[in-house]
């Protein structure tokens, strides 16, 4: 990866033999590797059976999760905020557990509709609950320092399964619960229309 990195430098016009590049060819590779670290993630044992029986039935809310992932069309960096919420039915996941599963997914080459996808689809996989929901914000560096370059955009997408989709009641008690408006930074003033949510299933 090393050989392949100094090649890079040297088609973008650079002289990776240069005090400043000597060491940089290791410390990408070193970089790379962590940021696709969720390769060779094992679920089972990032989730570590932390599965709990309880008698509970209402929303289950981890907000505001810090994720920082690679856009697989550009290999720029796209990062923000995970919201997660899901109704048990007779289980619960340890609450921890629920931010290093963002980070499986986020640690890969990612487009944010697969990933807001993946991590609703293993968590109704894993404790079966009533339903699951997952909203993500993030910010595009493919979109703000490239192409059309709009520094304060966001993107938000969602995935809603079993009751959050069909109840519209149990939807909007999460969204309310979530307070999307506050929670983006530079938000207030807009719209709840204005913002682009795809990847609902």
């Amino acid at each position: 990866m090393q050989d392949l990195i100094r090649q890079l430098l040297v088609e973008i016009g650079e002289d990776p033999t240069r005090e400043g590049l000597l060491n940089t060819p290791k410390r990408v590779e070193k970089a790379l590797k962590f940021l696709a670290s969720g390769y060779d993630a094992d679920i089972d044992v990032v989730l570590n059976n932390a599965y709990f029986t309880v008698d509970y039935s209402e929303m289950v809310i981890v907000k505001d999760i810090d994720f920082y992932s690679l856009c697989e069309h550009h290999l720029l960096p796209f990062f923000g905020k995970c919201h997660v919420a899901y109704i048990p039915s007779t289980k619960v996941i340890g609450l921890s557990k629920i931010p290093r599963l963002v980070d499986v997914f986020a640690r890969r080459l990612q487009v944010q509709e697969r990933l807001t996808n993946q991590i609703a689809d293993t968590i109704r996989e894993k404790i079966a609950p009533l339903g699951v929901a997952v909203v993500m914000e993030a910010t595009h560096l493919c979109m703000s320092m490239r192409g059309v370059e709009k520094q304060n955009s966001f993107a938000v997408t969602s995935a809603m399964l079993g009751a959050f989709r069909d109840n519209s009641r149990t939807r909007m008690e999460f969204l309310e619960l979530l307070s999307l408006r506050s929670a983006v930074p530079g938000l207030s003033g807009r719209t709840q229309a204005g913002l682009a949510c795809v990847g609902d299933d």
